[in-house]
C-alpha cells in the first residue's frame, strides 16, 4: 500500500504542475501501445542462447548452454508529452513500460514497477529564420532509404545528441549532429589516469530535392575509446553487442584490444531516390566505412556496402517491390584486419522480413538478428496486398549467402571457441546460405487500434567444419518460425 501511496502521490504532483503550467505552455500527449503473444521456434536456429559477454570475468561464455521459451505475450505502453511554449520552443518527454506478462511490472501480486524513459530533448528554432536545434535523448538515425527500413550502420534508435538541420531552399538543407553515445565511467574515471571510456560520433548530410530526384551524401566521424562499454550496448540484433559491429577479429586475438587508447572511425556514402519514372521508383544506399586504421593491422576494419531496391506503386491493390544487396566480407585471415564494413547499431532490412531486425510493428522477439554486412542477398514482396476495405497484407522472400571466408570464422572459433564475433547464423560463409519466407497482415479495425500478425519461416544451411557437429545438426533438426498475432493502439 505504501508504494501505491506514492505512485498516487507523484501522479497528483505532476498533474498539478502540468495544471500550473497550462497558462502558458501547452501540453500535448501521444502514444502506443501493443499487447501481442508471440510464439518463435528455434531462435539462433538452434533454439540454443548464443553466449554473453562476463564483465567479470573478462571473457565470452554460453554459447549453446540455454534453452528458449517459445511462447511469450509481450506488452508496451510508450507516451509522448509535449511541452510547447510556442510554435519555435517545445521540450518532448517520452515514457515506456514494456516487458513480457509474467515478468517484471507485469508479474502478479508483486510487480516490479519499471517505467524507463526513451525520449527527453529540448526543440526550438533559432529567431528569425527556418533552423531548428534538437538537444537531448532522441530519435536519431544516419541518412538511409525508408524502403529497407533504416540505416545499416546506426538506425531504428535513439541517441543523446544535438541535431541542427538548416535549410537553405526548396532543394537543398544542411544536417549536422553530435552524439555522445557510450561513457562508461561518467564524471570520475577509475584511476588516477584519464581513461578514454567515450564514444562520441559527428555527422554532416547534405540533403538534395530535385523534381523526380532525390540525394543526400553524407559523412560520420567516431572516435572510440578503448575502455567504453561496447560489449554491453546492443547493436544489429539481438545476439549482437557494438563490439562485434565496430571491431574486428583479430582484436580477440592476442594481445587483446586496441593499442591506441582512442581510434577513428569514419563512414561517407550517400542515398538515392529516383521518381522520375513514377509509378516506378528507385532507391539506392552505397556506404564505406573504416575504423582502427592507425592501430594493429590485426584491429583494422574497413568496407563496402550496397544496396538496390526498385517498386512499382501503380496498382491500388498491390505494390510489387524486387531488392538486392552486396557487402565485402571476411578474407581468410584475421591477422590483417577485418573486410566488413563496420557499423554501430543496424535497423536495416527490406519488406519487413524476420530474417532482419527491422522496425517490425510487433518489435520485441521480432527477428533472427541476421547480419546483412558480410552477406549479399536477392528478394522480392507484394506489399500493401489489400482486396478488402482495412484489410492489408505483405508476402517477402529472400535469398541469402555469406561473402566471409570459412577460414576466417573457423580460425577463430576454433582458437576461441564461443566469441562475440562471429555466430552461427547470424554471419554466414561464402558456402552458406539462408532462404526466408515472411507473411505479415494488418486489420485496421478502428481509425487508431489494428490487428496485425506477423509470420515468418526460414531455412538455413550451415558448415560443420565451421561451426561444429553440435550447432551444425541442431540446426538441421529444425527450422526458424515465427508467428505473433496482437493488437496496436495509436493515440
Amino acid at each position: 500500500m505504501k508504494r501505491f501511496g506514492l505512485l498516487a502521490i507523484a501522479a497528483a504532483l505532476v498533474l498539478g504542475a502540468a495544471l500550473s503550467a497550462s497558462a502558458a505552455t501547452e501540453v500535448k500527449m501521444v502514444g502506443d501501445a501493443y499487447v501481442y503473444g508471440n510464439y518463435f521456434q528455434n531462435h539462433n536456429f538452434t533454439g540454443w542462447s548464443t553466449g554473453s559477454w562476463d564483465d567479470n570475468t573478462g571473457a565470452y561464455t554460453g554459447a549453446g548452454t540455454q534453452t528458449e521459451d517459445r511462447f511469450q505475450i509481450w506488452e508496451r505502453f510508450r507516451l509522448r508529452t509535449d511541452f510547447v511554449a510556442n510554435e519555435a520552443v517545445k521540450f518532448r518527454l517520452g515514457i515506456k513500460v514494456e516487458d513480457t506478462w509474467g515478468h517484471g511490472t507485469f508479474t502478479a501480486a508483486n510487480p516490479t514497477v519499471s517505467i524507463a524513459v526513451y525520449q527527453a530533448f529540448l526543440q526550438f528554432k533559432m529567431p528569425d529564420c527556418n533552423i531548428e536545434v534538437s538537444a537531448g535523448l532522441q530519435d536519431f538515425s544516419l541518412p538511409a532509404n525508408a524502403f529497407f527500413s533504416d540505416s545499416v550502420v546506426f538506425g531504428g534508435d535513439r541517441a543523446a545528441a544535438l541535431v541542427i538541420n538548416a535549410p537553405i531552399n526548396e532543394n537543398f538543407s544542411v544536417m549536422a549532429a553530435y552524439s555522445r553515445m557510450l561513457d562508461k565511467n561518467r564524471t570520475y574515471d577509475t584511476t588516477t589516469t584519464q581513461v578514454a571510456d567515450e564514444l562520441d560520433a559527428y555527422v554532416l548530410a547534405l540533403p538534395i530535392t530535385l523534381p523526380g530526384f532525390k540525394a543526400t551524401p553524407w559523412g560520420t566521424l567516431a572516435v572510440a575509446g578503448k575502455s567504453a562499454n561496447y560489449f554491453t550496448a546492443g547493436s544489429y540484433g539481438p545476439n549482437s553487442t557494438m563490439a562485434d559491429s565496430l571491431f574486428s577479429a583479430g582484436t580477440f586475438a592476442a594481445p587483446v584490444g586496441f593499442r591506441n587508447s582512442q581510434n577513428a572511425y569514419w563512414w561517407a556514402g550517400g542515398t538515392f531516390e529516383v521518381t522520375a519514372l513514377d509509378p516506378v521508383k528507385f532507391y539506392a544506399d552505397v556506404v564505406y566505412g573504416a575504423g582502427n586504421q592507425t592501430d594493429r593491422k590485426k584491429d583494422q576494419r574497413y568496407g563496402w556496402f550496397i544496396d538496390l531496391g526498385a517498386e512499382y506503386t501503380g496498382w491500388d491493390v498491390l505494390t510489387p517491390q524486387v531488392f538486392a544487396w552486396w557487402s565485402t566480407g571476411e578474407d581468410k585471415s584475421t591477422r590483417n584486419g577485418s573486410e566488413r564494413m563496420p557499423s554501430i547499431l543496424s535497423n536495416w532490412g527490406p519488406a519487413g522480413n524476420f530474417l532482419f531486425d527491422s522496425s517490425q510493428e510487433l518489435s520485441k522477439d521480432a527477428n533472427l538478428g541476421v547480419n546483412p554486412i558480410g552477406s549479399m542477398g536477392i528478394g522480392a514482396a507484394l506489399a500493401d496486398i489489400s482486396f478488402m476495405e482495412k484489410l492489408s497484407h505483405r508476402v517477402s522472400f529472400i535469398y541469402l549467402r555469406g561473402n566471409n571466408s570459412a577460414s576466417a570464422i573457423r580460425y577463430l572459433n576454433t582458437y576461441m571457441g564461443s566469441n562475440p564475433y562471429f555466430t552461427m547464423g547470424r554471419d554466414l560463409t561464402s558456402n552458406e546460405n539462408i532462404i526466408s519466407v515472411g507473411f505479415d497482415t494488418k486489420y485496421q479495425i478502428y481509425e487508431n487500434l489494428a490487428a496485425i500478425l506477423e509470420a515468418g519461416w526460414a531455412h538455413g544451411q550451415f558448415q560443420t567444419s565451421v561451426w561444429g557437429h553440435r550447432l551444425a545438426e541442431r540446426a538441421r533438426a529444425g527450422d526458424p518460425l515465427k508467428v505473433a498475432f496482437g493488437l496496436t493502439y495509436k493515440f
